[in-house]
């Protein structure tokens, strides 16, 4: 199991924040359209990203809370070439799919995401990343604030959910109205 210590915001200044990216010597990975497929779970959520960068099936556990989270966080890759998502498909059901084009970055264990989001528009996510656990909660908080005050994103900005929440939030309101 890996600890992130993440954040997700709203970002209508996706120029500015890849440029500060950009002047801090960062890993650019790509940029990799990602279609996450969200199943219906018990306990925390399970997804299968589907990229041409990351392939992976995700679960994982976060509080629902505006600003630095914790994530509790297992991976597996897997052969996109495969019957995973048939399977898991028939087994869980779909809750929901998120798909966006991703800009990804690292500087040293911080990953950066920038994201647009179909149906939802343009975020920004940083995830403070202890895959062997050296690095402590504390650290990983202390570096997502270092990045959210030099990005200069405020408050109001900050998403306590995920994508998937907001787009069955949007699908709800359609189906309601």
């Amino acid at each position: 199991m890996i600890n992130i210590i993440e954040i997700k915001a709203r970002s209508v200044e996706q120029d500015k924040i890849r440029q500060i990216i950009q002047s801090h010597e960062c890993d650019f990975k790509g940029i990799d359209r990602q279609v996450d497929t969200y199943f219906k779970v018990f306990n925390g959520r399970l997804k299968l990203r589907e990229g041409s960068l990351e392939n992976y099936l995700v679960q994982y556990s976060r509080t629902d809370q505006s600003g630095p989270k914790l994530s509790e966080v297992t991976l597996c890759s897997y052969d996109p070439q495969s019957n995973l998502k048939n399977i898991l498909s028939a087994a869980c059901g779909i809750l929901t799919v998120v798909d966006k084009k991703r800009e990804i970055y690292f500087i040293d264990n911080v990953k950066f995401h920038l994201d647009i989001v179909e149906e939802l528009g343009t975020f920004v996510e940083i995830e403070a990343i202890d895959e062997d656990g050296t690095r402590g909660q504390e650290l990983l908080h202390e570096q997502c604030q270092h990045y959210l005050d030099l990005f200069g994103i405020e408050k109001q900005d900050l998403i306590a959910v995920s994508y998937s929440d907001l787009l069955l939030e949007k699908q709800q309101m359609r189906n309601a109205g």
